[in-house]
């Protein structure tokens, strides 16, 4: 039953599906090549059986599927969807914020460069206008 008065968005949706800590840091990993739950393990952190849980989770909503690559015995790497690829913008955006708001001194743990050359930079923008988006400029139509 839905709450009088709370607001019906697709944010409270998609955290429902990607809204937990190992569901997004499994997804990065997946984003940076590592298909092997053993290696996803390793890069994250995860308790192994909260990473298995968020892996179901995110092959049941259409992100990841599972491919065997091998039969004896049965083993399987994790491959994003065209969906689960399609939060790279999401994932791009949390990294800079991070970077920009809890790096601290020593600055960001790591460095991702464009295929340019210039160290990555999310920028957010109206796909109409191209103008960078502020939340000044954005209305609400129910």
């Amino acid at each position: 039953m839905q709450n009088a008065g709370v607001r019906q968005c697709s944010i409270a949706r998609t955290l429902d599906v990607v809204g937990e800590k190992w569901s997004l840091l499994a997804v990065r990993e997946l984003m940076l090549g590592t298909h092997r739950f053993d290696e996803i393990v390793r890069y994250t952190g995860a308790p192994r059986d909260i990473l298995t849980a968020r892996l179901r989770k995110l092959e049941e909503h259409g992100l990841v599927e599972r491919r065997q690559y091998s039969e004896r015995p049965p083993r399987f790497e994790y491959h994003l969807t065209p969906s689960g690829k399609s939060l790279l913008p999401i994932i791009t955006t949390l990294r800079d914020w991070g970077d920009e708001h809890l790096a601290g001194d020593d600055g960001p743990p790591v460095v991702f460069r464009h295929s340019c050359g210039a160290d990555l930079k999310a920028e957010v923008t109206c796909a109409a206008c191209h103008q960078p988006v502020r939340a000044q400029d954005m209305s609400v139509i129910s």
